[in-house]
């Protein structure tokens, strides 16, 4: 179906910066996702810092889904955040069922935010001839959750 929002990018740039937020939409969605299995889970002698900043995560991740999702509506193509479209095509390292340890809480939260951030890097690339304005979006993100990284990877110093 031919959607009902026209883009003022040509359809080659269209599908680059498209193909960028889609990625980061199911990557950001399962951020949330994982930050709020973790925050349900955590246990230990860290539990409640733990559990106020994964919150801190979900509400960002969350923010930023909105951001991309608009921005892909704005350019004229449909955001796809399924279940099934998630758990596909998400770029995360995931989070395990049951109770989790407040180190391997961290230790794995780290890791997530790493493999975000690292998938957000390489579509900064990509986007910076086709669309500098989703590239901006993506930058600002990327600063945000490296601020986020860095403040977790801290606590494994």
């Amino acid at each position: 179906m031919t959607g009902p929002i026209t883009s003022t990018l040509n359809p080659d740039q269209q599908k680059v910066a498209g193909d960028a937020l889609q990625g980061t939409l199911v990557d950001m969605i399962d951020l949330s996702l994982i930050a709020k299995q973790a925050h349900w889970n955590v246990v230990g002698p860290q539990f409640r810092s733990l559990h106020l900043a994964l919150d801190e995560i979900v509400t960002a991740a969350r923010t930023y889904t909105d951001e991309v999702a608009e921005r892909l509506t704005a350019i004229g193509v449909s955001p796809d955040g399924r279940a099934t479209t998630v758990a596909q095509d998400s770029g995360t390292t995931g989070f395990g069922a049951g109770w989790t340890k407040d180190e391997q809480v961290v230790a794995v939260i780290t890791d997530n935010l790493a493999a975000v951030i690292g998938r957000l890097r390489e579509r900064i690339a990509a986007t910076d001839e086709a669309d500098p304005v989703t590239q901006d979006l993506l930058i600002a993100q990327t600063a945000g959750l490296e601020q986020t990284h860095w403040m977790w990877q801290a606590q494994l110093a």
